[in-house]
């Protein structure tokens, strides 16, 4: 609606950013000479949009809002819906990006970072007892990378990596689990993150990128044992 991309261009121009107040409805009414129900869709849709919230009760009104990350990745891993996303398709991507995540931030973080990702691992400090406890370990690790990648400058290459781990935590089934479960699996996993949190602290980029491309193959191998798929389904906002 050309309403709507005219407000997106207004609130550009004048700069705003989230939480500030939008024109009333009478203002835009007067400003753009179009109509009450004109004006309401294209707030409507700028609201749709997340660009635009809408408050009630005494200073209410319209604001300009903000799409959070997990809006965002929930629309895209939507858009990924009809393109049948492949496991191989992620893994391509990881194991090209998140070993530059791991170098990049080699000797950047704070010890309370530092501390955060040793909290992450142990959260699974021991072999998984059954198959589904196993599957739950390697979801759990999941969460280790995306508070990694959010550590990152690039904010970019920080929201791609946290949405190849939303799609592995909530879009991927395992056809074949392991019976007995794989203990040494879970040893090397666990080893990885160890050593990739021992290479962040010291500062050695070499060390963090070499530990995790490793990582990123031992985990690809292991879903294709698994017969690992994507699911075709929606993923809520």
């Amino acid at each position: 609606m050309q309403l709507a991309e005219t407000i997106k261009e207004w609130v550009v121009e004048h700069e705003l950013r989230k939480g500030d107040r939008l024109p009333g409805e009478a203002e835009l009414m007067a400003r753009y000479g179009r109509s009450k129900g004109t004006v309401r869709e294209a707030m409507r849709i700028l609201e749709a949009q997340g660009l635009v919230e809408t408050r009630t009760g005494p200073g209410g009104g319209s604001f300009v809002g903000e799409v959070s990350g997990e809006r965002a990745r929930a629309l895209l891993a939507n858009y990924f819906y009809f393109r049948d996303l492949s496991i191989a398709d992620i893994y391509q991507m990881r194991k090209l990006l998140e070993p530059e995540v791991a170098a990049s931030l080699a000797g950047q973080l704070s010890e309370a970072q530092l501390s955060k990702l040793e909290a992450v691992i142990a959260e699974y400090p021991l072999p998984a007892r059954d198959a589904g406890e196993e599957r739950a370990q390697h979801v759990s690790s999941l969460k280790f990378h995306a508070l990694l990648a959010s550590y990152a400058d690039n904010p970019l290459l920080a929201f791609v990596v946290e949405f190849m781990a939303q799609i592995l935590t909530e879009l991927t089934v395992w056809r074949r689990l392991y019976e007995p479960v794989n203990h040494r699996l879970w040893k090397k996993g666990r080893r990885y993150q160890t050593e990739l949190v021992e290479a962040l602290r010291r500062g050695d980029p070499a060390a963090a990128r070499a530990v995790m491309r490793a990582h990123m193959e031992t985990a690809e191998a292991l879903m294709q044992e698994q017969e690992a798929q994507v699911l075709r389904r929606f993923i809520a906002e």
